[in-house]
């Protein structure tokens, strides 16, 4: 056991892992904004955000890790385990989204990859407030809130891949048509995970109400 695993309770560990998630998807998805705005040294970009994908993973590890040889959890040990796989999946479709514009060769971004990226952001903003108010529970409405604004996001999510599509088919290339609804689903799925995350937190405050 490290000094620090010493020095911090270990029910506490957790936190601070949430937290890193957390902070990890803020990051991959600002960078996903800056990839869909400026659409230049795509693969330079493109390394950034692999390696906030494999930190995202590093922290999951982690946290299978310290829950698979803790006795004190601050939550469930399930909640816990929802909670670090929702994360991971959200960085790891942020990731998809931005490694497909490399196996399509796409040759430009859109406005619609734009409104994506900037809805990804907003929930990853939501999910982080909500990641904190976990600590103490003391402040549920705000928790609550970060659930309903993430929900609404994804909504919003919902009616930019049908805007997207709609505006996608009437283009005369089927291949441009499967590329880029292929990416826009992806994007989409993200800010599925992104709900899957408030999901977990309606769980944990239903249980600790």
């Amino acid at each position: 056991m490290g000094l620090k695993s010493l020095i911090v309770p270990q029910d506490k560990i957790f936190f601070e892992l949430f937290e890193e998630q957390a902070a990890t998807v803020c990051t991959a998805a600002e960078l996903l904004i800056d990839i869909f705005s400026d659409y230049t040294n795509i693969e330079e970009k493109y390394r950034k955000m692999k390696e906030i994908e494999h930190q995202g993973d590093a922290i999951a590890h982690k946290a299978y890790d310290e829950l698979n040889r803790t006795f004190i959890t601050p939550f469930e040990p399930e909640e816990i385990s929802r909670l670090v796989t929702a994360l991971d999946d959200v960085i790891d479709y942020i990731d998809d989204g931005a490694r497909m514009l490399l196996i399509y060769e796409v040759k430009k971004t859109d406005q619609f990859m734009i409104e994506f990226a900037k809805c990804l952001r907003q929930a990853a903003d939501e999910i982080k407030t909500g990641i904190s108010g976990l600590r103490t529970l003391k402040d549920m409405e705000t928790i609550k809130g970060c659930c309903i604004e993430i929900n609404r996001l994804e909504n919003v999510a919902d009616e930019i891949l049908s805007n997207a599509i709609r505006n996608l088919f009437k283009s005369n290339d089927p291949v441009e048509i499967i590329k880029l609804k292929d990416i826009y689903e992806h994007l989409e799925i993200a800010t599925d995970k992104c709900e899957d995350v408030s999901d977990v937190f309606s769980a944990i405050l239903i249980r600790h109400t």
